[in-house]
């Protein structure tokens, strides 16, 4: 009985060790009434001037102050999220190929005060 014991344990090490290797890391927003907010609950805008896929961000400077960005510190968990290299050289997430952002007027958790400003910012949906 003990050998068999032996034999099957690292079997169902490498199992459990292979389901983690597996699973990324969590996304870095989640949807709340069908908006993309991040860890603390602010909504997420996309920019228009920002080129889909481009692997870019446009809005750097007084605009970035603004409009700060969602910084990444990891790796993208999917193929919807990417990570972009600002300007200044900092990461910042994408969905979808846009790079995502706050909005400096929204107060609290919820609030969407930042859509159609400008007529360049839109909610950040999945």
């Amino acid at each position: 009985m003990k050998n068999i014991r032996a034999s099957i344990a690292p079997a169902s090490l490498a199992v459990v060790i292979a389901g983690c290797a597996t699973q990324g890391p969590p996304p870095p927003a989640r949807t709340v009434d069908g908006v993309l907010v991040n860890g603390s609950g602010m909504t997420l805008y996309t920019f228009d001037k920002d080129v889909g896929g481009s692997g870019k961000s446009v809005c750097n400077g007084p605009c970035a102050t603004n409009w700060p960005p969602l910084m990444a510190s990891g790796n993208a968990p999917s193929a919807a999220w990417q990570v972009v290299t600002r300007d200044d050289g900092g990461k910042q997430w994408a969905y979808q190929g846009k790079p995502l952002y706050t909005w400096i007027k929204d107060a609290k958790p919820g609030d969407r005060t930042g859509d159609g400003v400008a007529n360049a910012w839109r909610l950040a949906k999945p």
